[in-house]
């Protein structure tokens, strides 16, 4: 059987896979709506049409060498490749960078000490990867279209947790709780970090032991090491490294101890501890119960003090967990009551934390109390300046969404826009080279323009 001839050129294809990977990152990036899944999976359908020929329906005859022919005969798609093996992803997960990759290879790079992307040499703000389901259901579906079996995932747990890592695992727990010895108890925790950190067994190890992590923090209630900086940067670092681990994430919430212990840390810990412990409550919220328990024990406002005070870094890992945690709708009114409208509009007049705090902001204007405040505390100028003035697509689609919700909300503020547009046409250019999303929005607000200040006796 011949190859399938491509029905697009070499350049026609290039730019649909570029197309389609800028679309996936935006998916994979979180808060994309219901129209940026549909423009993937149109793009990704287009792509394999243009590569190898029309879908036939009919695939009579395709016994098992037939499906074999089509696994040497299809083309897969680059961006179904992990960049490190260069082999089809079975685990896809994000890094910090935006880039995927399959999971049991950049956990390995990553347990090796690198801390940079492999394909940017971006360095990363943390190492939590989270998995791209998108791309996950992308790859089932091209394979169950081109007759390819993947082997099964791994079972994580059973797989990495050797008699070794049990045997490790119990020899420093039992010096943590050796409470006759405070030296060997720092060491141990300090212990605890480093190998939590580099060895992805001695992580899946504390499923067996769940009770584990609260006897840790329990042992820091002793006046000497609670006071201890260092100690409480160990262990809020090994929470960290913990929650790397899928099934740790249900554990660590669900302990009665870590989340507060990592509440506690934001608001006193050292700049170092006080941003991993950010970058420990994003890892946990990934879950949606880990969410709700975060949110109901007071995590926003320190949250919110880290990301207008804290290093770059921390500011990073605070609105990393801000935004994941505001994903439920019971957060956004914790996160506007503790400041965060303020903060961001801040960040984005210094031109500082502008991808992150368009973002959130973006994220919360659904909410009605969100959109009052930005109304109220000159967003409207803040962000007519980002969808003139700044070069990123995603921000301006991010500004322009705030800027559709505040004209939704508050008419008045339409003249305003309507001077901005007849001086610039910002809102017209964005009509037509925006994000599909930003082309929406943008015609949205010309066309309630259009409608409301063309009314008789129309007055703001």
């Amino acid at each position: 059987m011949a190859k399938p001839t491509p029905v697009a050129s070499a350049e026609e294809a290039a730019a649909m896979r570029r197309r389609l990977r800028r679309l996936v990152a935006a998916v994979a990036a979180g808060g994309a709506d219901a129209e940026a899944f549909d423009d993937a999976a149109e793009a990704l359908a287009k792509l394999r049409d243009a590569e190898l020929g029309p879908r036939k329906d009919n695939r009579a005859g395709d016994a098992d060498g037939g499906r074999n022919k089509r696994r040497t005969e299809a083309a897969v798609p680059e961006h179904f490749l992990c960049p490190i093996s260069s082999e089809i992803m079975r685990d896809p997960v994000v890094l910090a960078s935006g880039q995927t990759y399959d999971r049991r290879f950049i956990q390995e790079w990553l347990s090796a000490g690198n801390r940079t992307c492999p394909q940017t040499q971006q360095v990363l703000s943390n190492t939590i990867i989270i998995p791209n389901h998108l791309v996950r259901s992308m790859i089932s579906q091209w394979c169950t279209d081109n007759g390819i079996t993947l082997s099964p995932f791994e079972n994580q747990d059973e797989d990495l947790v050797k008699n070794n890592e049990r045997k490790t695992f119990s020899k420093i727990f039992e010096r943590i709780a050796s409470s006759s010895n405070l030296s060997e108890q720092r060491e141990a925790i300090k212990d605890l970090r480093l190998l939590t950190k580099c060895n992805s067994s001695l992580r899946a190890a504390i499923g067996e032991k769940p009770d584990s992590i609260s006897q840790m923090i329990s042992v820091a209630s002793n006046p000497e090491l609670e006071n201890n900086a260092e100690v409480l940067e160990d262990m809020v670092t090994t929470i960290l490294n913990l929650s790397i681990h899928e099934s740790n994430k249900k554990i660590i919430g669900d302990d009665p101890l870590a989340i507060p212990f990592l509440i506690r840390t934001l608001q006193s810990g050292t700049m170092e501890a006080r941003s991993n412990a950010a970058a420990a409550i994003f890892s946990l919220s990934a879950l949606d119960s880990n969410k709700v328990k975060i949110g109901e024990l007071g995590v926003m406002r320190p949250l919110v003090d880290l990301l207008e005070h804290g290093s770059m870094i921390a500011k990073k890992d605070a609105a990393s967990a801000i935004f994941n945690l505001c994903m439920l709708h019971e957060n956004k009114s914790r996160a506007t009551k503790s400041g965060v409208i303020d903060v961001t509009l801040k960040a984005i007049a210094d031109d500082s934390l502008m991808d992150e705090s368009l973002a959130i902001l973006a994220l919360l204007s659904g909410d009605h109390e969100t959109v009052e405040e930005i109304d109220e505390t000159g967003g409207v100028a803040s962000m007519l300046h980002v969808i003139k003035e700044d070069q990123c697509k995603r921000n301006k689609e991010n500004a322009v969404a705030v800027l559709f919700a505040v004209c939704m909300y508050d008419r008045t503020k339409l003249r305003e826009v309507a001077e901005h547009e007849k001086l610039n046409g910002s809102l017209a250019w964005l009509t037509q080279n925006g994000t599909s999303r930003a082309r929406r929005k943008a015609a949205g607000i010309l066309d309630k323009m259009k409608r409301t200040l063309h009314q008789p006796h129309y007055s703001c």
